[in-house]
């Protein structure tokens, strides 16, 4: 059996060696400030820009099966919890890298899986002291201050930052815009509660504090004041800005245009009185810097707290948001809007157009509106034989007959808007053009649901199942506007927006002037929504910035450190076998070498660091006062109340003024951690079995042999 290591660990490991060059093409995703990679497609020579492992690892070609492994590892992450796969993917080259050390020492196998997963549960079970509850993280956010400095208004105007909650401030317009001019109050054209958003007027503000908004209700014609600080926004102005470099050219002309100083009254809702102060607070502290996305998302939390009428539920509905990406505009039009907006062509627009603000009677479908289709589980009848189906559906007889008879069904019921789960036909979509009916295709089945409990409207999955109660009634349509009401035309395809009276739905508009950058802006926006949904259904967080990881890398040195004799009483308690107890601190390094690479590449991508090696000698400085302060977790908490560690006093987004901390989730963190373990392990252990055969490999595995091997 000796033999058999010796001849196992002398061989080259491919499979492993496959996974780590795989993960370290990621790893430039690690942190806060990523680099971000072009992927180009060899057919339409387009360009993509991505900043996610996901869409690295659908990007590349995969024809390994350690490829295909690793691909299914990330999307089964991706699913569960949206967030986790950069620090996943680069924990698997890490691990890996590790691992093969430990078969370069001759360390068996069997100890290398033994005391590798024994090291992750401990390091799982030791960072449970340094989980924070949320409603913890939601007081001390809300409490925090944010240091007086300048920044600038998008109304030309440079003014002070007081000493307020910037995300107290925010209400909403019809179209809650990340960045955006003073917008009059118009009349309400429709029913519902798309008229609540003409409470407030909306004046967002640039810069970090971001998200902070100058408001006036409706009929306030009071001075300015900062809310809860007595200083007054006029007495904060100091100079005209001409010149910035968060302007863009577009909007240079068109800020220092604007004159005057701030008009209006200063003032959010009541005192997150819903929660909505430590919703954003907590939206910021996840976002790990993305800014955008963190501005709309605190619009979607305020307005559906709003909506649940301050009952105290803290949750936020995924179901009830979806998005749509514009392109050709500047990324500052990007908005929330009430009800669903989605691209239609000219010749929709035109339908849309002749509704007119009337009453929309509506149909929903939950399949494709073609003539082919048939649903899951569809039986044909036993005794028929088909000789000839559909020979020529979009041409023939046979074709225009049943268009006719679809386009009949919907004339006789009156249907003016028909949502579709599917696939529509073309032809029967120029047929309904033509009887101005608009039928919009590929719409998400939580959509379908809200404009069902909206309009009444029953989801049929054909045409010839309808009768007069599936119609909804309450929709209508328009076209999509920006926030400072211009319409958008932008060639080929044109948002519009389709919503009903009550319907909870609300949708991301996010806008960029860049096709290869909308994946991107998407991607992140649900990352983060997917970040706070997750932190409240856990109801709790780690603190970030490299924490979680520095207690785990302290205690498995600790571990490493003890004295590991078979003889050991302790340590027999502690691994299932007293042999194994030879190699637990060779095993336990190899793990703890993982973490310290994790936490010195973030140091470097954060630029923190000018090398990798100076980044190393910062986490070690690190670990050495955690160790003289007698606790580590003490210590690291009271870095992180301080500011968040291994921050060396620096902020933790660059051009931000923040006092606000990083977090990250409990669940996806931890899961990713075991998910990264597991494919490495599963990869050694198949390396193994092609090295010295399956049958030789279960010897080599069993308990006995464990046990006696070494005798």
């Amino acid at each position: 059996l000796p033999m058999a290591f010796r001849d196992v660990n002398a061989r080259r490991h491919i499979g492993l060696q496959q996974l780590s060059t795989l993960a370290s093409t990621g790893r430039t995703f690690l942190g806060p400030m990523k680099s971000h990679k072009f992927i180009v497609d060899e057919i339409t020579n387009q360009s993509t820009l991505i900043c996610s492992a996901v869409r690295l690892i659908e990007s590349l070609d995969l024809t390994s099966a350690v490829g295909q492994l690793l691909n299914e590892t990330i999307q089964a992450q991706n699913k569960e919890f949206k967030t986790g796969m950069s620090t996943l993917l680069f924990l698997v080259g890490a691990w890996s890298n590790a691992v093969v050390e430990c078969l370069q020492q001759n360390v068996p196998i069997p100890a290398i899986v033994s005391v590798m997963s024994e090291g992750l549960n401990s390091c799982c079970e030791r960072v449970q002291c340094l989980q924070i509850p949320i409603h913890d993280v939601k007081k001390e956010l809300c409490k925090s201050r944010v240091r007086p400095k300048v920044f600038e208004s998008q109304t030309g105007q440079v003014g002070c930052d007081g000493l307020t909650n910037p995300w107290n401030l925010l209400c909403f317009q019809r179209d809650i815009s990340a960045t955006e001019e003073v917008i009059p109050i118009n009349s309400c054209s429709h029913q519902g509660d798309d008229c609540n958003f003409n409470k407030f007027l909306v004046f967002p503000l640039t810069g970090f504090g971001s998200g902070a908004s100058v408001v006036r209700a409706v009929g306030d014609k009071s001075s300015s004041a900062l809310s809860g600080s007595g200083v007054t926004a006029t007495s904060c102005i100091t100079r005209k800005l001409t010149h910035s470099r968060h302007f863009s050219t577009l909007g240079k002309s068109r800020f220092s245009s604007q004159q005057g100083n701030f008009q209006g009254h200063l003032k959010g809702p009541p005192a997150d009185v819903c929660g909505c102060c430590g919703l954003g607070h907590l939206a910021v502290a996840l976002s790990h810097g993305n800014q955008t996305s963190v501005k709309l998302l605190q619009s979607i939390a305020a307005y559906q707290q709003e909506r649940a009428d301050c009952s105290g539920c803290s949750q936020v509905n995924v179901a009830g948001i979806v998005t749509c990406c514009v392109l050709g505009l500047p990324e500052s039009y990007s908005c929330v809007s009430p009800g669903f907006v989605t691209l239609v062509s000219p010749e929709q627009a035109t339908v849309i157009k002749h509704f007119a603000d009337k009453p929309l009677r509506i149909l929903l479908m939950d399949g494709d509106l073609t003539e082919r289709y048939r649903h899951l589980g569809f039986n044909r009848p036993c005794n028929v034989r088909t000789i000839l189906e559909h020979p020529n559906p979009q041409g023939g007889r046979a074709g225009n007959v049943w268009l006719s008879r679809m386009s009949d069904i919907l004339m006789s019921f009156d249907v003016n808007l028909v949502l579709v789960k599917g696939n529509v036909c073309k032809n029967f979509m120029e047929r309904c053009i033509a009887s101005r009916i608009l039928v919009i295709g590929c719409v998400a089945r939580d959509v379908l649901r809200a404009f069902g409990a909206a309009t009444g409207a029953q989801a049929v999955t054909y045409l010839s199942q309808v009768n007069a109660s599936c119609v909804g009634n309450g929709a209508w349509a328009e076209l999509w506007q920006t926030g400072d009401g211009r319409a958008v035309d932008l060639g080929e395809l044109l948002p519009a927006r389709i919503s009903a009276g009550g319907i909870p739905l609300l949708t991301a508009v996010l806008t960029t002037a860049l096709p290869s950058k909308a994946q991107l802006l998407e991607d992140q926006f649900w990352t983060l929504l997917y970040r706070l949904h997750h932190a409240l259904k856990d109801g709790k967080v780690f603190p970030g910035g490299g924490a979680v990881e520095l207690l785990c890398l302290s205690h498995l040195q600790a571990l490493a450190e003890q004295p590991g004799r078979p003889g050991n009483a302790k340590a027999v308690r502690e691994l299932p076998s007293p042999w194994l107890a030879e190699y637990k601190a060779i095993v336990l390094q190899a793990l703890a070498s993982g973490w310290k690479r994790y936490l010195s590449v973030l140091l470097y991508n954060s630029a923190k660091a000018n090398s990798e090696l100076e980044a190393g000698a910062s986490v070690d400085q690190h670990l050495q006062k955690a160790v003289a302060c007698g606790s580590a977790s003490t210590y690291i908490l009271e870095e992180f109340r301080r500011g968040g560690v291994l921050r060396d006093g620096s902020d933790p987004f660059p051009d931000q003024v923040t006092d606000l901390k990083v977090c990250d989730n409990v669940a996806a963190k931890t899961e990713a951690w075991r998910r990264a373990l597991d494919l490495v392990l599963l990869v050694l252990q198949t390396d193994a079995e092609i090295i010295t055969g399956p049958r030789r490999n279960q010897i080599l595995n069993s308990p006995v042999s464990r046990e006696f091997m070494f005798l």
